[in-house]
């Protein structure tokens, strides 16, 4: 039951990403990332970087305004997901 409840968060996450992805926090984006399975490497400060094995790109993530996260780094993550595939 709790993994159930787990993938309907993660997938109601995901279609609020595509559909207003300049009201996503920057937990949330975060959470995604992790969620298809996306590493966070390291960060200094405010700066996150992510990596998943298998994709040659790097995220890096920056809290934008009031913990918002910057809408073109959701759409580099929604990118990612969709041209590599991924499922969470």
């Amino acid at each position: 039951m709790k993994y159930n409840s787990v993938v309907a968060k993660i997938d109601k996450l995901l279609k609020k990403a595509q559909d207003t992805p300049q009201n996503i926090s920057f937990a949330d984006l975060c959470r995604l990332a992790e969620a298809y399975r996306f590493v966070w490497l390291h960060g200094e400060g405010s700066h996150r970087v992510y990596g998943r094995a298998n994709v040659r790109e790097v995220l890096v993530f920056q809290p934008g305004k009031n913990g918002q996260a910057k809408t073109y780094q959701v759409k580099q993550l929604l990118r990612l997901i969709d041209h590599y595939g991924l499922e969470g």
